[in-house]
């Protein structure tokens, strides 16, 4: 699992190369949204796979928009770091890329077909 001090070095670097305003806007909902792919209910997994784990992330960078600004980006990048870890990649071009977090952001996609865009992208390195 990611901390947060790790998070928010990555949203730092990020908005430096972007641009946009730093800043936590909610630590609480930050903390809920890097810790909930690795959530558990009767000691089993709630999101057992990779690209689970990796759509619960983006999903909850996304909608629980932690920080001031950037959660859009900040989302894809630490969806694709979690994916990275385990030598898988997603093969995507920009527009694509795109309208997938402006899905996100705008309640047009559920968990499953976040899930199912990953699946459909995903590449192992």
């Amino acid at each position: 699992m990611i901390s947060i001090s790790e998070v928010i070095l990555i949203q730092d670097v990020l908005i430096d190369k972007f641009g946009g305003t730093r800043g936590i806007r909610d630590r609480g909902l930050l903390e809920s949204a890097i810790s909930r792919p690795f959530q558990t209910f009767d000691h089993n997994e709630l999101y057992p796979t990779k690209t689970k784990k990796a759509a619960a992330l983006i999903e909850s960078i996304i909608t629980n928009h932690p920080f001031i600004d950037g959660n859009k980006r900040i989302g894809f990048v630490l969806m694709r770091l979690h994916l990275l870890e385990s030598g898988l990649d997603i093969i995507a071009n920009q527009s694509d890329k795109y309208d997938f977090v402006i899905k996100i952001a705008s309640g047009k996609s559920d968990f499953d077909e976040i899930y199912e865009w990953i699946e459909s992208h995903l590449k192992k390195k």
